[in-house]
């Protein structure tokens, strides 16, 4: 069974940590979440997660992939983390899937993990860089191992193409059929 670390901080955009949570579920991937807060931590609209872990007890060479939802603040949190760029500077040489939602895909720049094309929440590839800032309405750019996505009204999109490269093609249309999702 593939296993995917999702990690969050204060300011995390609910939305997306809790879509991308519940279809990668759906999908029999299993998921953990870690925190480099606390383990009740607070989201950016008053929504608490209890996550599993706190990061800093986290092995994460036993995950096929890592995850970071957005949010303004928790993207400032995980792109300060040494913690967070020693996981995602892991992963990539491991060469294991790195994904990334909404403003955090700034957080794998800090890093040094984000791979030359990318997306994010509009405006925001103006803390990254504008040199391979996809804005052209594509919901979720893949490029090599890393997989970036535009915000809330992505996820659930972002979500199913994570359980594509994980599972293969008939799970995500079990899901995505199940979800009753019609795009894609």
């Amino acid at each position: 069974m593939p296993k995917v670390l999702i990690i969050i901080s204060t300011g995390f955009e609910e939305i997306e940590a809790i879509s991308i949570i519940d279809v990668l579920r759906r999908a029999e991937i299993e998921v953990v979440i870690a925190t480099i807060n606390d383990i009740l931590t607070v989201g950016a609209h008053g929504i608490v997660i209890q996550a599993n872990q706190y990061l800093k007890d986290i092995d994460s060479s036993i995950f096929d992939m890592v995850v970071l939802p957005g949010g303004a603040v928790n993207t400032e949190n995980l792109a300060a983390s040494s913690s967070v760029k020693e996981v995602l500077k892991k992963m990539k040489k491991d060469n294991k899937y790195i994904g990334a939602i909404c403003a955090a895909p700034y957080a794998l720049h800090k890093a040094e993990v984000l791979n030359k094309n990318y997306t994010c929440y509009p405006s925001f590839e103006k803390k990254i860089r504008d040199d391979g800032y996809q804005s052209d309405n594509q919901e979720v750019i893949i490029d090599e191992k890393v997989i970036t996505s535009r915000g809330p009204g992505t996820a659930m999109t972002f979500a199913l193409e994570l359980i594509k490269l994980l599972k293969d093609e008939a799970t995500y249309q079990n899901v995505k059929s199940g979800l009753l999702v019609k795009n894609n």
